[in-house]
């Protein structure tokens, strides 16, 4: 029995691994005796044969079952945490897309904010200067209404005003008035004409004969009198008198001054009487109280021009002076009779433009009064 047991052993070693790990009590108590037969022996192994591969394969189920239940959760958890991601990320997309909605709409709401403050300056502005600009027509317009009056109640083709008309004066009562009795190119053409008579005339009568071509070409405007250059009439006197008076040396300053003049936005003031702080511009436009800014001359400057609401002031010399002021008082009195304020014959209307056109004659050929 001793040598099948072993026998036995040999060929399982399993049974024999698990007979040395839990040996028997008898094997224990009777190490020497070895007392039992061979039919228990191989009824206690089969039985613990059985025992050991029912708990290894036990044992294989729970194994796999538990990693099959752990895989499933795992990629449950996965899935939940795929599914998550792009939840934050969509969420992440929305909350980017509301701050910059946010951000553009508050900076659209200040910069239209802004638009409307800058607006409503330029309006008030704008506003302001049309208010100055028309109180000072309003007082510049009843000051040549009242000249005007004066003129027609006092002074009629039968019986002219002397005193408006220093030219029918003997020489030894005629009145000569100093200075330029103006500021603004809008004032009477008539008070101007009175102050700036140039040397005394002896009393002789002059002989005057109508053209026809200019008459008639006078006659045409005054059916609608306008400023426009188109008309025949206008158009001789621009190439004829204007544009040659106001050709001066410095061609820039003179583009402006001109229009300046046809705008009605000139002022000449005294140097003496200067109030506002003088802006300085370049020594080529201003010059200096020694040097005329449109003939580049070293003159003696007494006046200065300012054109529109510029603030850079121009010293000019005599001459250009005079020049500035004949076609100043031409302009005016166009003006006049466009206004409907001139009532007068149609030919008296006529030899005063002549007249006015003289002045620009001589003023361009260098003829001026001492008193400028």
């Amino acid at each position: 029995s001793q040598a099948s047991f072993e026998e036995d052993s040999q060929k399982q070693p399993a049974v024999e691994h698990w007979k040395t790990l839990m040996p028997s009590k008898g094997s224990k108590e009777e190490p020497e005796t070895g007392c039992q037969d061979a039919g228990g022996v191989d009824e206690t192994q089969s039985t613990e044969q059985l025992n050991v591969s029912r708990l290894r394969s036990s044992s294989v189920e729970i194994r796999e079952k538990g990693s099959e239940f752990l895989k499933e959760e795992l990629c449950k958890a996965q899935k939940e945490l795929k599914l998550k991601d792009k939840e934050c990320e969509r969420l992440s997309k929305v909350r980017e897309q509301l701050e910059q909605e946010l951000e553009e709409l508050t900076a659209s709401l200040f910069e239209e904010a802004h638009k409307m403050v800058r607006e409503a300056n330029t309006k008030q502005a704008a506003s302001e200067k049309q208010l100055r600009e028309a109180r000072g027509k309003i007082d510049m317009l009843q000051a040549e209404v009242t000249a005007l009056k004066t003129l027609v109640i006092t002074s009629t083709p039968s019986s002219p005003n002397r005193e408006l008309h220093p030219q029918l004066q003997s020489p030894s009562k005629a009145v000569f008035r100093k200075g330029h009795g103006r500021n603004k190119s809008t004032s009477s053409a008539m008070v101007s004409a009175a102050s700036q008579n140039m040397t005394p005339e002896p009393v002789s009568r002059e002989c005057k004969e109508v053209d026809s071509i200019l008459f008639a070409e006078f006659q045409a405007w005054k059916e609608s009198p306008t400023l426009d250059k188109s008309s025949s009439f206008l158009d001789r006197i621009y190439r004829e008198d204007v544009g040659p008076c106001l050709d001066f040396t410095k061609q820039e300053l003179s583009e402006l001054v001109r229009a300046a003049v046809e705008q009605n936005t000139l002022t000449i003031e005294p140097v003496a009487s200067q109030t506002l702080p003088m802006v300085k511009a370049s020594a080529e436009e201003c010059s200096g109280p020694k040097k005329c800014a449109l003939s580049g001359l070293p003159r003696t400057c007494k006046h200065r021009i300012m054109l529109g609401d510029s603030a850079n002031y121009y010293y000019i010399s005599p001459s250009c002076r005079a020049r500035i002021t004949a076609v100043c008082n031409f302009f005016t009195y166009i003006r006049y009779i466009q206004q409907g304020l001139v009532r007068q014959d149609v030919e008296l209307m006529y030899w005063e433009i002549m007249r006015l056109r003289r002045e620009m004659s001589l003023a361009k050929l260098g003829f001026y009064p001492s008193e400028m």
